[in-house]
């Protein structure tokens, strides 16, 4: 389900698989507004670093929409069934969900999350910054060589045959704990 300003959650289908422009990620024209930056105050800098260096690799658009939030806002946002936990990463600004923004307007849309997930996974390969992508919660996004969208298919299979739900939170971004307590 898809639903402008909530998390993207879903018990997803297999993904389909879309064409990337511009693969040598070398030409964005995009850059972090106003409100994304203030979104990222407060958030750990190695995270911050490949945010704004995503930013430019990406061939999709994209605004900043949670950085840091409070106990109270993780509260509602689990009451809300928007989250699973009250133990976020955002709490301790290591977090941050990346949404992307087409014609003025932030979009809850798989095909586009996936080329901001190829633009982050860029990034954060570059930077040598271990990235933990909501997309599949259990696998080191970063070293990963698979596409966004095989990622997200495989762990949804890999939790339906654990006979388990899938959380699948596209936008979100963190550090993962045993690396940044």
């Amino acid at each position: 389900m898809l639903v402008a300003g909530t998390v993207l959650r879903t018990t997803l289908q297999t993904a389909p698989s879309i064409q990337r422009p511009n693969a040598g990620f070398n030409m964005s024209k995009f850059k972090l507004g106003v409100a994304s930056k203030n979104e990222l105050q407060g958030v750990h800098p190695d995270l911050v670093a490949v945010v704004k260096r995503a930013i430019e690799l990406t061939v999709q658009d994209f605004a900043v929409h949670d950085g840091i939030r409070t106990l109270a806002e993780q509260k509602k946002l689990v009451a809300a069934g928007a989250s699973q936990t009250l133990d976020s990463r955002h709490i301790t600004g290591h977090a941050v969900d990346l949404v992307p923004y087409i014609n003025g307007k932030l979009r809850w849309e798989w095909d586009p999350i996936y080329m901001i997930a190829d633009a982050v996974r860029k990034a954060a390969q570059e930077l040598n910054v271990p990235v933990r992508w909501g997309g599949a919660w259990d696998v080191d996004f970063t070293a990963s060589t698979d596409s966004p969208e095989d990622l997200v298919a495989n762990y949804v299979a890999r939790r339906r045959s654990a006979g388990l739900r899938a959380f699948i939170d596209g936008p979100h971004f963190e550090l993962p704990k045993a690396t940044y307590p």
